[in-house]
């Protein structure tokens, strides 16, 4: 298929799958903790894991495409990812889901980074930043999918099953991808120009504040369920209500975007709205009405985004900016893979399943901090 928005609409279901089984452990963690005997932060390792492989591929996932052609590593990422979630689905204690977490992660993030190469080369000159705009909120359609739907699949069936399911969506995934080809004149790569010091220091600060705010997001919608289970929900109505500040998100986080793009006060959004999303999932275990709750909390996370991407291509020259946001998604990579099991720990110590969610209010407001840092060498002379 050569038409460009063919190719996107592939590239969007194709890394749906990404976010769909990213989030299949936290939608069915109750009935796998008791089957595997694992303790939360256990759990807290598993759901992190998937990100800890880009930790170690972002740098270089472009080069491993560019010498292989993008199309056929996405493939070969895609066929990791159904064997590591067959693998987990099968698994018969912690060390299995490791390995089959670590195994689709590791998928997870080459696809990740060169479809994004995919939808550069087919849209080069033409509706780019639409295109990855369009390309970008699969993830959450991803999560959101899983959140609703994964926890009741556990409940009618088995955990088992329902990780199964994400292999399934991702071998679809692949069979999409060998129907595409790649772009005609596709660019050559990504530019390697090496970052001087401050870059470096601001390339990573910038990761850090947009690792804090994904972290956090994520920390909520992995053990939410479990706080509204404690308060008598099913796992598959939890799991719904939880998707529910995913869904919000698909709408808040573009009206952000252009209220910081409109009012040009970049910094003024993310300090306020990460400081009023910590605030909002504080409520979390205090508002009785759930729906609302997290309702509010999908608005509140709707303001920051925008900005905090626009960080990098606004501070580092074009001819740095790939080998900066390289540095920017390894920083991000390892927040999103540390958070989650210090996330459950925190569980497994106060014995409180709101615990956690506290903890989730206070790493999203780090994100200030991340903002602070990299402002003060924003200043500094180059």
């Amino acid at each position: 298929m050569a038409n460009r928005w063919i190719v996107l609409v592939l590239v969007f279901l194709t890394r749906t799958s990404m976010g769909f089984q990213f989030q299949s452990v936290a939608s069915v963690a109750p009935l796998m903790i008791a089957d595997l005997r694992l303790s939360y932060a256990q759990l807290g390792t598993l759901i992190g894991l998937y990100m800890l492989p880009g930790a170690f591929f972002a740098l270089h996932g472009g080069v491993i495409g560019q010498r292989f052609g993008e199309r056929r590593v996405v493939v070969a990422g895609l066929a990791l990812m159904v064997a590591g979630g067959a693998l987990t689905a099968g698994a018969g204690g912690f060390g299995t889901a490791v390995a089959g977490r670590l195994l689709s992660g590791v998928g997870a993030v080459v696809m990740n980074i060169l479809l994004a190469k995919m939808v550069s080369d087919w849209f080069a000159g033409k509706e780019l930043s639409t295109a990855m705009a369009i390309m970008l909120t699969s993830w959450p359609v991803g999560l959101g999918l899983a959140a609703a739907t994964l926890g009741g699949v556990a409940a009618g069936t088995s955990w088992r099953s329902a990780v199964m399911a994400t292999a399934v969506v991702a071998a679809l995934g692949l069979l999409m991808m060998l129907l595409c080809r790649d772009a005609p004149g596709g660019s050559s790569g990504p530019q390697r120009a090496a970052l001087r010091r401050r870059e470096l220091w601001l390339s990573i600060t910038g990761g850090f504040a947009w690792g804090c705010f994904n972290a956090s997001l994520v920390a909520i919608i992995a053990f939410g369920p479990g706080l509204l289970i404690a308060r008598g929900a099913t796992l598959g109505d939890a799991g719904r209500v939880v998707s529910l500040a995913i869904w919000v998100t698909m709408l808040s986080v573009p009206l952000g975007g252009y209220l910081t793009d409109r009012l040009k006060r970049p910094t003024l959004l993310i300090v306020t709205g990460s400081l009023v999303a910590a605030g909002t999932v504080l409520l979390l275990p205090v508002l009785a009405h759930a729906v609302l709750a997290f309702c509010l909390v999908g608005l509140a996370i709707g303001a920051p985004p925008g900005g905090l991407m626009a960080l990098l291509p606004r501070t580092l020259p074009p001819e740095r900016l790939a080998t900066g946001f390289g540095v920017f998604y390894t920083v991000f990579y390892v927040m999103m893979a540390l958070t989650q099991p210090a996330a459950g720990l925190v569980r497994d110590v106060a014995g409180d399943p709101a615990a956690p969610i506290v903890f989730a209010a206070l790493v999203m407001a780090a994100t200030v901090i991340g903002l602070a840092i990299f402002r003060r060498l924003e200043r500094r002379p180059a």
